[in-house]
């Protein structure tokens, strides 16, 4: 495709509807065409979209500048972010997602997990959607950003007939003074106005650069979607639920085995209505209000190395008191206090005989790790053949877990006696005992239960957020570059012993007009008028 040469002398791209340099139009076909307004949107630049479609990086090109699939890739995209919300995605869940979705949600959470949506937002069809949203951005500004500005750098002073004749607001006077153009020239500069010269000619422009505000909002919003996809670089962003005990020391998740923390005391504070006077009532209506979660913990580093499965040597780095809004910070992680549970740490049964209530000996089972045999003396024991955490009969009747955290701890005993060396077994859960094999002799009886606070951390880190605050304060700027100012040209030029007076705005064109009213007052110039509503008045008149 060749370049098109202007009668002017400039060579434009192929493709250009006006000049760059003297705004004639070059593809007009008969005289209506001439009686129309320019359209100035892009200054009649070759847009290459709409001026090469041959192969297939032309059509993947024109398929992204296209401002109506941008549009509908951020429609999409926020459909597929409120389809999201409307379950827990399984970063919060404790379950397999196989079986909590359908578990809690029926036919409706299998079919949420069968979508993948138990994981949008890590998902790669969501991370593409993201993607082609900055794609769309980036090929929409360069399709439209460079011939525009590569059209209002060529523009020269003197402009061609029609392309005066064919803007908004256009005029004509005769007979101007020397000192009438001296004064209007002196105007335009009073109101900041750029004044170029050219042959007795004249243009005047300012805020050219508001030009640009739609594309320095572009460029935010890639940065602000760059941002947004290094979360899903490991180590980039870190979100993670901690559970550790009272007394345990637990492996920080994402630190890659480099820091520990040990759960020395959780405490949990109500308002006392007797001290705290101002809740008073409020305490009286609603009971306990609690006051405080705190968690006192022991923050640890890794020394060395360590093989696998091998304990870590641990070197004491601070003592802190985590509470809400007020976390643990080191090596840009953040340790929050968000949650507490009271947890089931271990449960104690007799051995007796039944119709006696003979007692053989206790035993205390950890239910975080119970031992296999219990040795009571005497030639009584009991073995644990089996034990389901958080128990629950599954649809087949046999006996499973739900999960490993012990919220309903069940155990299927061998209790062996001197009078029975083979044993008896016992199906033992809260509040159920089942003797599947026939009637026993010897039962086990719950004698009582000990429990553990469990603090709940959110651990946090967020290497993008500084990509992401410099992506929204540039798409600030562009909203402020392109709301509050506008791009505005005037024209004065002589022709056929007139004066002719031609201006444009990107928007405001009252602004302009009244602009023109100030600048031209005191002098022989006609105020021009604006061609567009007097095309609107002629309309109605007819």
């Amino acid at each position: 495709m060749k370049d098109v040469k202007c009668e002017c002398g400039h060579v434009n791209p192929h493709g250009t509807v006006l000049c760059e340099a003297c705004g004639k139009v070059l593809d007009e076909q008969d005289d209506m065409a001439n009686r129309q307004l320019l359209d100035m949107r892009y200054e009649g630049s070759a847009r290459r979209s709409q001026t090469y479609n041959k192969s297939i990086i032309d059509k993947v090109w024109n398929f992204f500048s296209s401002v109506k699939v941008g549009v509908w890739l951020i429609i999409i995209t926020l459909v597929a972010s409120i389809l999201g919300t409307i379950l827990p995605q399984k970063m919060y869940i404790d379950l397999p997602p196989e079986v909590y979705y359908e578990q809690e949600y029926g036919w409706f959470g299998k079919l949420y997990y069968q979508l993948g949506l138990d994981d949008l937002y890590g998902s790669w069809w969501y991370l593409l959607l993201i993607a082609m949203i900055g794609i769309s951005l980036v090929i929409c500004s360069l399709d439209r950003v460079v011939p525009l500005y590569k059209a209002l750098k060529a523009q020269n002073v003197t402009r061609h007939e029609g392309f005066l004749k064919r803007q908004r607001v256009f005029g004509t006077s005769r007979q101007i003074d020397p000192s009438d153009f001296d004064t209007v020239k002196k105007m335009l500069k009073n109101k900041r106005y750029h004044v170029r010269e050219e042959n007795g000619n004249l243009l005047a422009e300012k805020g050219r650069f508001s030009r640009w505000g739609p594309y320095v909002n572009h460029v935010g919003l890639i940065i602000f979607l760059f941002g947004a996809m290094l979360r899903f670089i490991p180590g980039f962003y870190v979100n993670e639920n901690l559970w550790v005990r009272e007394g345990e020391t637990a492996q920080i998740p994402e630190t890659k085995d480099k820091f520990y923390l040990k759960n020395n005391q959780f405490i949990l504070q109500h308002y006392d209505k007797n001290k705290d006077k101002t809740f008073e009532k409020a305490l009286d209506k609603n009971g306990n209000v609690v006051k405080n979660y705190q968690s006192n913990v022991t923050l640890y580093q890794r020394k060395g190395k360590s093989l696998p499965g091998e304990k870590p040597t641990l070197k004491e780095v601070q003592d802190f008191k985590v509470r809400v809004n007020h976390p643990l910070t080191f090596d840009g992680y953040s340790v929050y206090q968000s949650s507490f549970r009271s947890e089931m740490n271990s449960m104690t049964f007799s051995l007796i005989k039944k119709g006696t209530d003979e007692a053989f000996g206790n035993l205390t089972i950890n239910l975080r790790n119970p031992k296999e045999v219990y040795e009571l003396g005497n030639g009584y024991s009991v073995k644990i053949l089996n034990y389901f955490p958080d128990f629950e009969f599954a649809k087949n009747g046999e006996p499973s877990t739900k999960s490993r955290v012990p919220n309903n701890p069940a155990f299927i005993f061998r209790m062996i006696t001197p009078d029975n060396p083979k044993g008896e077994t016992s199906f033992v859960a809260i509040r159920q005992t089942i003797e599947p094999l026939g009637e026993n002799t010897y039962k086990m009886a719950f004698k009582g239960i000990s429990t553990k606070n469990v603090s709940g951390f959110t651990v946090r880190k967020d290497s993008s957020i500084w990509v992401i605050i410099l992506g929204g304060i540039i798409f600030m700027i562009g909203v402020v570059q392109g709301a509050y100012w506008n791009h505005r040209r005037i024209w004065i030029q002589k022709k056929n012993g007139q004066h002719w007076i031609a201006a444009h705005t990107n928007k405001n064109w009252y602004g302009l007009k009244r602009e023109l009213e100030v600048v031209l007052a005191g002098t022989k110039f006609n105020l021009p008028e604006d061609q567009l509503q007097s095309e609107k008045g002629d309309k109605e008149e007819e």
